[in-house]
C-alpha cells in the first residue's frame, strides 16, 4: 500500500460544487480540475484531476497570496474562499448556478439541455490583489482540443467560444489571451471593486448564450439550497456534519430526472497506484434506496418521492430486466471503458468509464428497494397505479432467482455466492410485501402471499442453518469462513436485533479481523475473492454502520468513540470520500460519497433519536 504521489492534490484537497445536475471539484487553491456538462454522467470538459493540466483546467487565484480560509455559504453549495497576499485581500465565490438562475428571461431556463453554468466571482476586500487564471478546455475527458474563437453572444457581448462536435462553452468576463495551448490573464481589483467570470456549457448548434446576472445568480442559488434544507431536527454536536450530509445526497440528486448518483467523480483509486478505480458517475438502485431512507428521516418526502418516480420510469415495463444501476435519466446503457490517454490519479490506471457492474446479478437490490418504498409508505405516501404493481413484479423478480447465487453488495467480480447479506436482503424483500398487503391493505391473491410467506421463512432457516459459523457469527458467505462488513446491515431490516446473539457474535469477528490499527473497519479481507488485485483501505459507511451496531446494542460510549474517529475522516468542508487511508491520513474512492454521507446520518440518527418501532 502506498501513498498518493506529491503531483497529485490530496482528494481532500477538493470542495464539491453542484447545480442539482451537474457537478464540479475545486481545489483549495481554486483549480477547477474535474467538470462534467451538462450533466454529471456527461464527458468531462476539464479533466487534470485524471491527469494533468493538459488534460483541462481552469486556475483562479490570487498573485502571491495564500488561502487563509474557505467555508461553504451557510446551507449551501456555494464556496467561498478567503486569500490574503502582500498587497490585500479577496474573497473568491464559486458555484454552479441553479437551474432556472441563470437566463431567467429564457422561456425554458430550466430545461437542463438549454445552459449549465459555471460561475467564479472575485471581490477585493482590502487593499489591492491581482486576479491571475489559466483556462484550458479539453472535450472527452481531456481528448479532444476544441475550435475556439472570440466572437459575441446574442446581445453583443464579447466572449470566448469553444466548440467541440456536439458541445459548446461560452466564457463571459475580462478577457483572457491566448498562451499556447491555454487562454490566462491578469486583472487588477482594488478595495471593494469586484468582477467574475461565467463558464457556460450550451449545444454547440444553439445560439451563444448572454452572460447570467452573476448577482442575481448567486442569490437565486443560495435560496434555492436554503429552502431545500429547511430546518434540521438534530441537536447534538452533530448537527453541522448531517446538515452538510443531507446538502450533498441533494448535490447528487438530479433536480429533473430524481435520479441520486453515488459520486460525482469516476476513477479515483481505492488503492493509490492500482486498478481499483471505478466510475460512480451513476444511478445505483441499492445506493439510491439508502439515500432516500437518510432524506426521509429528515422530512425531504418530495426529494423520495422523485427518486420512485424515477425508479418507475428507469425499471419501466420490464422488472424481470432490472439492472442495479442505471444512468441519471434512467438510461440502460453503461458500458465500461478504459481512458488510455490518461494518466490516472496519482498514477492510478486505468481511468474508467461507464461500468461494467452494470451487468451484475446482486441480490440484495430488490430488498433495498422494497425497504424503501416501505420507507415511503410509512410516511403516508399514497401508492399509485403503478408503484404497488411494480414490486409485485419486483417480488416475482426475486422468487424467480431465489436460488440464483450473486456478486453481493461490493460487486464482486470474482464467482457468484451465496452471499449471507443478499440472502438477508431477499428475506426482507418478501417480508415489506407482506407487510404492505396485511398491514396497509394492499392487494395481492392469496396464493402469491402464500408463496412470499414460505419463501420468507425458507430464507430464514437456510440463513440461520448456512450463513453462520460454529460461534453463530454471521459469514461472508454461505459455508463460508470470513466475516463482512455488509452484515452489521441485518438488524436494519428486522431480520434480526443489534443485541441478538448472532449479531453480537459477528461484531466481535468485525473488530478482530475487520478492524484497522486505526480504529476503522474495512469491508473484508480481499483475499482474490473479488476478483480484483490490491489490498483494501478502510471504507467510512462500513464504520458507520458499526456505529449504528452500538448504539443499538447499547455500547454507546463504543459508538460515540467510533463517530468521533470517523468525523476526523472528513475536510475541513465536511466532505467524506468512499474509502480512508489511515495509514498515510489520505481520503481514498471517489468524493464525495453518497455512501458515506447517508452513513453519516443514519449514524447520528442512531446516536441521537430513540430507535424505531
Amino acid at each position: 500500500m502506498s501513498a498518493p504521489a506529491p503531483t497529485a492534490t490530496p482528494i481532500a484537497d477538493h470542495a464539491l460544487l453542484s447545480d442539482q445536475r451537474t457537478a464540479a471539484l475545486v481545489t483549495r487553491e481554486g483549480t477547477v480540475d474535474f467538470l462534467c456538462m451538462p450533466r454529471v454522467d456527461s464527458a468531462a470538459l476539464l479533466c487534470s484531476l485524471l491527469g494533468d493540466e493538459d488534460n483541462g483546467h481552469w486556475s483562479l487565484a490570487i498573485a502571491d497570496g495564500v488561502v487563509a480560509s474557505r467555508r461553504y455559504v451557510e446551507d449551501t453549495m456555494v464556496l467561498e474562499t478567503h486569500w490574503t497576499s502582500p498587497t490585500g485581500t479577496a474573497v473568491v465565490t464559486d458555484l454552479l448556478v441553479a437551474a432556472g438562475s441563470a437566463a431567467p428571461t429564457a422561456e425554458h431556463a430550466d430545461d437542463v439541455t438549454d445552459r449549465a453554468d459555471l460561475v467564479r466571482h472575485v471581490r477585493c476586500t482590502a487593499g489591492t490583489v491581482e486576479v491571475v487564471q489559466r483556462l484550458r478546455i479539453r472535450f472527452d475527458y481531456g481528448a479532444t482540443i476544441p475550435w475556439l474563437r472570440t466572437c459575441t453572444d446574442t446581445e453583443g457581448a464579447p466572449v470566448l467560444s469553444a466548440v467541440a462536435g456536439s458541445e459548446a462553452i461560452a466564457l463571459h468576463g475580462p478577457a483572457l489571451a491566448p498562451e499556447g495551448f491555454s487562454h490566462a490573464g491578469r486583472h487588477r481589483l482594488a478595495a471593494d471593486e469586484h468582477t467574475a467570470w461565467a463558464l457556460t456549457w450550451h449545444p454547440s448548434w444553439a445560439p451563444i448564450p448572454v452572460a447570467p446576472d452573476v448577482e442575481a445568480a448567486l442569490t437565486d442559488t443560495v435560496e434555492v439550497w436554503r429552502d431545500w434544507l429547511g430546518g434540521v431536527d438534530v441537536h447534538d454536536r452533530f448537527a453541522e456534519p448531517v446538515r452538510r450530509s443531507l446538502l450533498v445526497l441533494a448535490a447528487l440528486t438530479h433536480r429533473r430526472t430524481g435520479g441520486i448518483v453515488a459520486a460525482p467523480t469516476t476513477s479515483l483509486p481505492e488503492d493509490f497506484g492500482g486498478e481499483r478505480n471505478w466510475d460512480y458517475r451513476f444511478c445505483w438502485l441499492r445506493d439510491a434506496a439508502l439515500s432516500l431512507e437518510a432524506l426521509l428521516a429528515h422530512g425531504h418526502v418530495d426529494a423520495a418521492r422523485r427518486w420512485r418516480d424515477w425508479l418507475l420510469r428507469a425499471i419501466a415495463g420490464d422488472p424481470r430486466r432490472m439492472q442495479i444501476m442505471y444512468r441519471v435519466g434512467g438510461e440502460r446503457y453503461l458500458a465500461e471503458h478504459e481512458l488510455d490517454h490518461l494518466a490516472g490519479y496519482a498514477g492510478s490506471r486505468p481511468v474508467r468509464i461507464g461500468n461494467g457492474a452494470v451487468t451484475q446479478f446482486q441480490g440484495d437490490v430488490v430488498g433495498e428497494v422494497m425497504m424503501a418504498l416501505a420507507d415511503l409508505r410509512a410516511q403516508g405516501v399514497d401508492e399509485d397505479e403503478w408503484s404497488w404493481p411494480l414490486q409485485r413484479q419486483l417480488l416475482d423478480f426475486a422468487a424467480e432467482h431465489v436460488d440464483d447465487r450473486d456478486q453481493g453488495l461490493w460487486e464482486m467480480r470474482g464467482d457468484p455466492q451465496y452471499f449471507t447479506h443478499s440472502r438477508v436482503m431477499v428475506w426482507a424483500a418478501f417480508d415489506r410485501g407482506i407487510d404492505a398487503v396485511e398491514r396497509h391493505g394492499l392487494t395481492a391473491d392469496d396464493a402469491t402471499v402464500t408463496r412470499w410467506r414460505s419463501l420468507r421463512s425458507r430464507l430464514r432457516a437456510e440463513i440461520l442453518e448456512r450463513g453462520t459459523d460454529a460461534s453463530g457469527a454471521f459469514v461472508q458467505a454461505y459455508d463460508g469462513t470470513e466475516v463482512d462488513a455488509a452484515l452489521l446491515q441485518i438488524p436494519r431490516t428486522g431480520f434480526c436485533a443489534p443485541d441478538d446473539p448472532h449479531m453480537l457474535a459477528t461484531v466481535a469477528r468485525i473488530e478482530h479481523e475487520l478492524m484497522t490499527p486505526e480504529g476503522l473497519v474495512l469491508r473484508y479481507r480481499p483475499l482474490g475473492q473479488d476478483g480484483v488485485a490490491g489490498p483494501e483501505q478502510s471504507f467510512l459507511v462500513c464504520c458507520f454502520w458499526l456505529v449504528m451496531q452500538y448504539a443499538g446494542s447499547g455500547r454507546d460510549a463504543d459508538a460515540r468513540a467510533l463517530m468521533e474517529r470517523v468525523l476526523a475522516c472528513g475536510n475541513d468542508l465536511l466532505l467524506f470520500s468512499e474509502e480512508y487511508d489511515g495509514a498515510h491520513g489520505e481520503m481514498a474512492g471517489n468524493f464525495p460519497q453518497a455512501f458515506s454521507h447517508l452513513g453519516l446520518i443514519q449514524a447520528v440518527d442512531a446516536l441521537t433519536r430513540p430507535p424505531r418501532r
